[in-house]
Order: structure tokens, then C-alpha cells, then sequence
């Protein structure tokens, strides 16, 4: 195989179970999280399944050790105030954004339910140089000394004066502020051709809006396409 077109072979394993309390269902957890097999490299092929086996098995345990109980005391407290009680609910779920050229590219979005009038989801990302088994930074997809997060969020801020116009309060009103203050060198993924930076729920926007992307082509951002990117 060439390597600089190293692709990975996905496939999805799942976990899950329904915790009961006096016959109720308390909490249902549903995972899904990816393990590869690569051609090229065993070694980094088990780095990489190992993280998003310790991903998936950090997040039963905390939905099992926090979640578990508080859905308990929320339900004997609903029994002995004669209201109802909905089960909890902590899902997560992976999706893959790119998976060619040396990258694979991935996010997770952790979504739960505690009770009231809806859940949360929060997104997770991971960039990966399948050549080397090394996590890509945004950093290294610009140049030394190139100020790319003043760059980003620039063009973030840009993009989204076009769509607060085309619909109006899908933003805070002082989004350009947020956008800046919450801005993270974690969030983002690849694309073939563009990087996507997001936000979580209610940094930038009301709940309506969800997690906002914004999917901004490479060559606006002057780097080039993914291929065997140089890790940091």
C-alpha cells in the first residue's frame, strides 16, 4: 500500500444495558465507539483502539457511578411526591468525518438526559495521522509563526454575520464576542476539503441551534488538503 493513501478499515462495537431499580428502569446507556484495523502498522492500530476503548469504557463508568445514582434519588423522590419519573438516558455515539490520505478523523457527541424538557450533548473530536499513529493539531496545518487562531475565528465571525443576516437569532446577540472567548484548538475535524470548527450548545447559540459548525474550505485558510499531515 502507498503510504500516503492510507485508509483504515472501520468497523463499530457496541455496549449496552438498562439499569433497574425496584423493577424501573433507572438509566439506559448505549455506546458505540469504532476499532480499526490497518494494513500498515499493528502498533499504531492498538494506540489508537486502545483510546477509543478507554473513551467508551471511561464513559459507562462514569454514567454507571454518577448517573445510576442520581437517577435513583430523582425517582424516590418522584414516587414519594406522586409525580413521574422518566429514565435517564447517556448515549454516545461516534461519527467519521474523514478516513483517507493518511487521516482519520473522528467525533463523539455524549448526549444526556437527566429529566426536565430535554437532554444535553456535548462533542468530542479526535484527528488522527494514521502514517504515524500521532493526533494532528490544529496548529500543525499552518506554518510557523502563522497566528491561526486569529485567522479562524476571523473567518468564524464572518461566517456567521452572514447567516445572523439570512436568520436572524440562530446567535446570541454578542455572538462575535463568543465566538472569540469560546473558541478551542480541540474542537475541530477535517473533512476532504474543508476543517470544521464547532461549539458546543449554548456557547454561541440557543439550545435550538444545537452544536454550530462551521465548515470552512482549506484554501480560504491558505493550508492544504489532508495528506500525511506533520504532526506536533
Amino acid at each position: 500500500m502507498n503510504n500516503f493513501d492510507i485508509k483504515a478499515e472501520i468497523s463499530t462495537l457496541k455496549v449496552n444495558r438498562s439499569f433497574k431499580h425496584n423493577n424501573v428502569v433507572m438509566l439506559n446507556i448505549d455506546i458505540e465507539y469504532p476499532s480499526i484495523i490497518l494494513e500498515h502498522g499493528s502498533a499504531i492500530q492498538t494506540r489508537i483502539n486502545l483510546h477509543y476503548k478507554n473513551y467508551a469504557k471511561n464513559y459507562y463508568r462514569y454514567a454507571a457511578a454518577t448517573l445510576l445514582p442520581n437517577a435513583i434519588e430523582q425517582y424516590k423522590a418522584s414516587v414519594e411526591n406522586g409525580f413521574p419519573f422518566n429514565a435517564y438516558e447517556a448515549v454516545m455515539k461516534y461519527t467519521v468525518t474523514l478516513n483517507d490520505k493518511c487521516t482519520l478523523s473522528t467525533f463523539f457527541d455524549k448526549y444526556e438526559y437527566t429529566g426536565g424538557a430535554h437532554g444535553n450533548t456535548i462533542r468530542t473530536s479526535d484527528n488522527w495521522n494514521l502514517q504515524t499513529g500521532q493526533r494532528i493539531r490544529m496548529a500543525a496545518l499552518f506554518g510557523n509563526n502563522t497566528d491561526y487562531r486569529k485567522i479562524i475565528i476571523r473567518k468564524i465571525q464572518a461566517m456567521a454575520e452572514e447567516d445572523m443576516e439570512s436568520t436572524p437569532g440562530i446567535y446570541f446577540d454578542d455572538y462575535k464576542k463568543l465566538i472569540a472567548e469560546n473558541f478551542s484548538t480541540q474542537n475541530f475535524n477535517l473533512t476532504e476539503n474543508t476543517l470544521n470548527v464547532y461549539y458546543q450548545q449554548y456557547e454561541i447559540a440557543p439550545y435550538a441551534s444545537g452544536i454550530i459548525v462551521f465548515s470552512i474550505p482549506y484554501g480560504e485558510l491558505g493550508i492544504k488538503e489532508p495528506s500525511c499531515i506533520r504532526t506536533v
